[in-house]
């Protein structure tokens, strides 16, 4: 690709007129980065028909209806009972019939009368709804003079959005992205063009089907999206076997790995045993080890990977563990650093928060060796941070990060080892292609004395029923968590959310706590703090899936997720997770509500069924349908932009077997370009 693209694709969307640094900004939050590139990438979840319609008679109540209309009088809104009556414009479509268009602000009256006055005509684009025998239009989202019929698109292109960011500035954007690409496509390649015009059919589809993953389209990206990640796969494998990367077999210099097993409260299961003597074989070579360590939620891969740090340090070299989120973070080393300081080894922390003299310690601590495990997050590769001897990276929610992420840590040391960690079973089927350059352990047991969480299923008419019978459990000294899908209910949504549920519990339990990824992380982390604590009044914590993943509070018992019907399976299966991690019975209660489909019910009843990892992912796997929201959500898996793990098993063959050589051609690095973040992956 030339120069002139790629800098094109690496322009922040600040500079796309009518843009700027705030709308950037939500994009950001929304798309996961604030490039050209990045909207590409973001692709549309459904489309909405907005074709002309000669009468509200041929459309029915909740359809998106594009209709021509003479404007035959205004009521504007006033205060009527202390209840605000809203501004309702009288219209009539060819055929007679009366369609009232009501808006609810006031603030903006003289702006709808100079849109639509009275005796002209103007074509509508809206939701229709119904109140008897009347034709109503609530804040259309088009108002063109008939002349300006153009401007309301046939097919509207629907992207997932976000707080500040309407349709229309999503359509705005992608229109002056793709008038301006052209000019920077001249003298492309063929493969190329092709791209980009795949890329060009998503953003301007002519129908639903071309949003199907097997439409030509979908699945030519996916297919280069999956060639990208495995030819990266493959360098990194192929690196991996070069002579260049031997180094020196590490020789015992302390006897650490007695005492670490010694001050363990509990025998390892044998799972984990299995891992340990592959890893420590593997770690014994002369080659760096890629390791993936697939275990079940709660079957004690932090323990293992623990283990392989202190084996690292009974040999003189250190360990980072590299954890997703600062929560996550600092729950490892809550658990690790007792452990540590049993048997003698320095463990820190080490995130975005340290600042100043703390930080600057913690450095030197690094530099000169004196710590031998540092946990923390993305801090862990900054530019200043420098480890006297790197022998070990291990990296939770090996999901999270790409290729180029996971090798600017090892890059710090002299080819360490690499241990990943996957919080979520991946289907046995692709696992090794997904993880190609690794060598997978699979740790399939529970810890002893580990009791199955009971788990159940009931309507949400019974919620007071439940909400009865959680008070004798708390009273015995459970802690619950309480999980809803959204943050804030909203008109669209018929679930009710977490802040809602907060306030009608705290009737109930005061001292509730709620937890969400909208708040100030210090202020969420306070809070869980608070619920961990054992002697804390906060019996009860009300929660998105902020929780999903690493939240450990052995006295948590219960679990309770709401609207279970809007999670996938693998979601569910890790919200499940938060409870039974002690030595107590625990339980899950699924909630579901009226509008609860077929699919939604297999998806409980296998979660009732079964507390088998591997065997819901296969499920889960099967079982995933198209567009659900919440249901297609890869929770534990890489997070694809194009790819449908149901849909294109076939494709992650097919460039399993085009990525063997690990091909350096021109076009093969410009596809890793795109898809890993713009970030150049060295062979």
């Amino acid at each position: 690709m030339k120069k002139d693209l790629f800098d094109f694709l690496n322009t922040d969307l600040q500079f796309v007129k009518g843009v700027g640094p705030k709308v950037a900004a939500r994009f950001d939050d929304v798309i996961g980065g604030r490039r050209v590139l990045d909207f590409l990438l973001h692709r549309p979840s459904a489309v909405r028909p907005r074709a002309l319609t000669q009468s509200v008679a041929d459309a029915a109540a909740g359809q998106t209806v594009t209709i021509e209309l003479l404007i035959k009088a205004v009521r504007p809104g006033r205060s009527f009972r202390g209840r605000r009556v809203p501004t309702q414009i009288i219209c009539a479509d060819h055929a007679g019939a009366t369609v009232i268009i009501q808006f609810f602000n006031s603030n903006f009256l003289d702006y709808w009368l100079k849109k639509m006055p009275v005796g002209a005509w103007r074509i509508v684009s809206g939701k229709l709804e119904r109140s008897g025998s009347r034709n109503i239009i609530n804040h259309p989202e088009f108002i063109e003079e008939p002349e300006n019929i153009g401007k309301i698109p046939s097919i509207q292109v629907i992207y997932p959005a976000g707080e500040g960011l309407t349709q229309k500035t999503f359509a705005a954007v992608r229109d002056q992205i793709f008038a301006a690409l052209p000019d920077r496509l001249m003298g492309a390649d063929e493969n190329t063009l092709e791209f980009f015009a795949a890329l060009r059919d998503i953003h301007f589809p002519s129908g639903a089907d071309d949003l199907l993953p097997n439409a030509t389209a979908m699945a030519k990206l996916a297919y280069y999206e999956l060639l990208a990640h495995q030819s990266a796969i493959a360098i990194s494998r192929r690196a991996r076997m070069d002579v260049r990367n031997a180094r020196p077999v590490r020789p015992q210099k302390y006897d650490l790995m007695d005492k670490f097993r010694a001050s363990l409260p509990f025998e390892l299961t044998g799972a984990q045993a299995r891992a340990l003597d592959e890893i420590f074989a593997d770690m014994s070579r002369d080659m760096p080890m890629m390791r993936l360590v697939q275990g079940d939620v709660g079957s004690g891969k932090t323990i293992v990977a623990l283990a392989a740090a202190v084996w690292m340090a009974a040999r003189g070299g250190q360990t980072a563990l590299l954890a997703p989120t600062d929560t996550l973070a600092q729950q490892h080393y809550a658990k690790l650093k007792p452990l540590c300081d049993k048997i003698g080894i320095v463990c820190d922390i080490l995130t975005g928060r340290d600042k100043g003299p703390a930080r600057r310690e913690k450095l030197v601590s690094l530099r000169s060796g004196r710590t031998r495990i540092v946990v923390g997050t993305h801090a862990l590769f900054s530019e200043d941070v420098d480890y006297k001897d790197l022998g070990l990276v291990i990296i939770d929610e090996q999901h999270r990060f790409g290729v180029a992420q996971r090798e600017a840590l090892r890059a710090k040391g002299r080819n360490p080892d690499l241990l990943a960690l996957s919080a979520t079973p991946i289907p046995r089927t692709l696992s090794m292609t997904m993880y190609g350059d690794m060598d997978v352990s699979i740790i399939n047991e529970k810890p002893a004395g580990r009791l199955p969480i009971k788990t159940s299923k009931i309507p949400m008419a019974r919620y007071g029923e439940l909400v009865a019978h959680l008070r004798p459990q708390i009273d015995a000294g459970a802690k619950v968590f309480w999980v809803c899908p959204l943050v804030e209910e909203t008109e669209e949504s018929h679930v009710t959310a977490a802040a809602a549920r907060h306030a009608d519990l705290e009737k109930y339990f005061p001292g509730a706590g709620l937890v969400h990824g909208q708040m100030d992380k210090k202020k969420r982390d306070i809070v869980m703090a608070e619920f961990a604590d054992n002697d804390s009044d906060m019996k009860i914590l009300v929660a998105t899936t902020v929780i999903e993943v690493g939240i450990d509070v052995p006295r948590a018992t219960i679990i309770v997720i709401e609207n279970a019907e809007c999670f996938g399976l693998a979601a569910l299966h890790q919200l499940r997770g938060r409870v039974g991690r002690g030595n107590l019975q625990s339980y899950c209660i699924l909630l579901f509500g009226r509008n609860l489909s077929e699919d939604g019910m297999r998806r409980l009843d296998v979660l009732c069924e079964t507390d088998d990892g591997f065997a819901i992912a296969e499920q889960d796997l099967m079982m995933r349908g198209v567009g659900e929201l919440m249901g297609t959500r890869q929770s534990g898996w890489i997070q694809y932009h194009f790819v449908d793990y149901r849909m294109h098993r076939d494709l992650f063959k097919l460039a399993s077997r085009a990525a063997m050589d690990a091909p350096t051609d021109e076009w093969t690095r410009d596809l890793m370009y795109i898809f890993d973040r713009g970030e150049t992956i060295s062979a």
